[in-house]
């Protein structure tokens, strides 16, 4: 199951080895779709963004399932990096939604090293030719406090990705997939939601926005129902499986793929664990 991030307890100076968070730009309209136009942003402030739990993983599987589930950890090892705060300092009516500084959301870590925001879905192991129905209700993600929440999500080939504006500013969606068609949806105030969807599976992309260069959010499109995103105590299941052997990524944005190949029965949970650690 998907669950949403939580505030990361990392703050301060950008460690060496890290790279700065990804800059964005905002102000288009959709590609073949005659959405144009970034001015400045305007705004009512809404309150602090308090992050939510994240949706669940897709349902309504078409193709083969089962009773089978790959549930684990994903933790970090090594020293934390000093990450500096997200700064809104261009945006004053972004910075007044928050009543202190806003943690990177570039490595979301619990009290023990758990590892939130990482990506991990069965990468081989169903059949090839198998087909699943995409749930009609749409994944989330929501402009909230001048951030993407949730931070990375994943969403079946053809299940609407619905983009809110909580915040009634001036954002934009501009999305960067290297298989499907990419695209830059704007979204002026007044604009409160908006819906894209994908006929292509591909790997996890960058989301950003240009108006904001701050906001920014990861996004996977699968065939298949079978994945999740590690929340901030660093837990992830997948479930409803069929029996079988199944080879299981987990990505992250800074720190790259792990892969483990795990077997499974009927009825029963084959647990995996991942350790992350700092790229030298």
């Amino acid at each position: 199951m998907m669950t949403r991030r939580k505030s990361t307890v990392l703050l301060g100076a950008l460690a060496l080895g890290w790279g700065a968070l990804a800059v964005a730009g905002c102000g288009g309209g959709e590609k073949g779709a005659g959405d144009n136009a970034p001015p400045s942003a305007a705004a009512p402030a809404a309150g602090d963004n308090a992050p939510s739990a994240a949706p669940a993983a897709p349902a309504g599987a078409a193709g083969p399932t089962g009773t089978a589930t790959v549930a684990g950890a994903v933790n970090y090892d090594g020293a934390v990096p000093n990450l500096k705060p997200v700064s809104m300092s261009a945006d004053p009516t972004c910075a007044s939604k928050h009543s202190g500084p806003v943690p990177s959301d570039v490595l979301e870590l619990g009290p023990n090293k758990e590892l939130g925001n990482v990506f991990v879905y069965v990468k081989e192991g169903l059949p090839a030719d198998a087909t699943w129905t995409a749930p009609s209700t749409p994944a989330t993600i929501d402009q909230n406090g001048c951030l993407y929440h949730p931070h990375v999500i994943g969403l079946m080939v053809g299940q609407p990705l619905k983009f809110l504006n909580s915040d009634g500013l001036l954002h934009n969606v501009h999305a960067l997939p290297q298989v499907n068609q990419e695209f830059n949806i704007a979204m002026p105030a007044e604009r409160k939601e908006a819906e894209h969807t994908f006929d292509q599976a591909e790997g996890v992309f960058h989301v950003k926005c240009d108006v904001h260069p701050w906001m920014t959010a990861y996004v996977g499109v699968l065939k298949h129902p079978f994945f999740s995103v590690s929340g901030a105590d660093g837990k992830f299941s997948i479930a409803n499986l069929p029996a079988g052997t199944y080879t299981i990524e987990a990505w992250h944005e800074k720190l790259g793929t792990q892969t483990q190949q795990v077997t499974v029965a009927d009825g029963g949970t084959a647990n995996v664990s991942f350790t992350f650690k700092r790229p030298s």
